[in-house]
């Protein structure tokens, strides 16, 4: 009997494979899973502005297709082992010197609790308002402050965990160490990494943090407060990882940030404060037998923006922002201060389907201790698909 059954067993074809499946979702975009070890996911993502500048005695409009983006996705081998690929064709997209498209290009592996890994480039985890992703915004933009003072995209390593210990996902943190002169960089500089450390409390526990605004209207209160601390030694960029690049030398640059979250039953209050500080206020070097002089770049802010959504779709925002320059430093960020270094406006949004697509319209009265004052008025589309 025994003899029989396995040769039977031994003529069985072989079980079949699951069958690929394929998912679309709006807003997500498609995702085709072929088993637990491998899946890949494609979505899309447009934004149309228009936007209406008065100053002095002149009047601007610029309408065009100010970002768009293409997100390839995905796991490979095992779940926990992640991929993300994000490209960019927007033209402010692109930095001065390099015609290179990529945004995000990052392994995950998450299968410890304590300690995921991540690496390729992607953001540096320094402060919140700059790693919330950009379509999950509330207002038309990001905050003058946080784009002056923050950390962008580099690349590197990030150890990490949103439950450090098992604590009930009240403790995360980052770790992350790169090269320090920020994305797409593509010739030979000194060495001299970057090195980041944040730290992240949630008291009542995990929430999406990452994503501005209240679009659950949970009715529970959800806190997040968080702190981090970065030094990029040798950058040869005036933002430190990000901006035009020094031809007289490198500089090092010291970080700080403080980080605020609130959420409760569509009322949303998001707060930071940013501080960068370089090692000598001035780079001097000679380059073809002339002595080249070249500011750095530090200064200080902070903001605070707060949304309402008076029902599921329609959403009130405010924010307020200052930013400071500190002494001795680069003159054009002192006339910058000057000029535009105050900032306050309100804004509506309408939530067709949530942050995925949604009609975004703001206003911003931008004004300083000296010059005229800026009108600057903004109509918006952001749809992923």
């Amino acid at each position: 009997m025994g003899t029989a059954a396995q040769a039977q067993d031994a003529t069985s074809p072989p079980p079949e494979k699951p069958s690929p499946t394929i998912t679309a979702e709006p807003g997500r975009g498609i995702l085709i899973k072929a088993s637990e070890r491998y899946s890949l996911g494609i979505r899309a993502r447009i934004q149309l502005r228009e936007t209406f500048l008065h100053f002095d005695e002149s009047d601007t409009n610029e309408i065009n297709v100010k970002t768009l983006r293409l997100v390839v996705h995905g796991n490979v081998l095992a779940p926990e082992l992640r991929y993300t690929i994000q490209l960019a064709f927007g033209g402010p997209d692109f930095e001065t010197g390099s015609s290179s498209p990529i945004f995000d290009a990052f392994v995950d592996y998450t299968r410890w609790r304590d300690l995921n890994l991540r690496a390729g480039q992607f953001f540096v985890p320094f402060d919140r308002a700059r790693t919330i992703r950009e379509f999950a915004l509330q207002m038309v933009d990001r905050q003058q402050v946080v784009r002056e003072l923050t950390l962008d995209r580099d690349v590197g390593v990030m150890l990490s965990s949103n439950d450090l210990f098992g604590l009930n996902e009240w403790l995360g943190y980052q770790f992350f160490i790169g090269g320090g002169d920020g994305r797409n960089r593509y010739v030979g500089y000194v060495p001299g990494p970057i090195s980041v450390l944040r730290l992240t409390l949630r008291p009542f526990g995990t929430f999406d943090d990452d994503q501005e605004g209240d679009l659950t209207r949970a009715a529970r209160p959800r806190l997040a407060l968080g702190v981090a601390a970065a030094y990029n030694a040798n950058t040869s960029r005036r933002n430190s990882t990000y901006g035009t690049a020094f031809t007289a030398g490198t500089t090092s640059y010291s970080h700080l940030a403080a980080d605020l979250v609130f959420k409760y039953r569509g009322f949303s209050l998001l707060a930071e404060g940013l501080w960068r500080k370089a090692k000598e206020n001035e780079i001097e070097g000679t380059v073809n037998g002339a002595v080249i002089r070249e500011p750095t770049r530090s200064g200080y802010g902070y903001f605070v923006q707060g949304g309402l959504l008076v029902n599921s779709q329609v959403e009130l925002t405010a924010r307020w922002e200052e930013l400071f320059a500190l002494k001795g430093t680069d003159p054009q960020l002192v006339q910058l201060v000057q000029t535009q270094g105050k900032q306050v406006g309100g804004g509506l949004n309408v939530y067709l389907n949530g942050h995925a697509f949604k009609l975004q319209g703001d206003y911003f009265y931008i004004f300083g201790p000296e010059g005229a004052a800026r009108h600057l008025a903004r109509l918006q589309l952001d749809a992923s698909f």
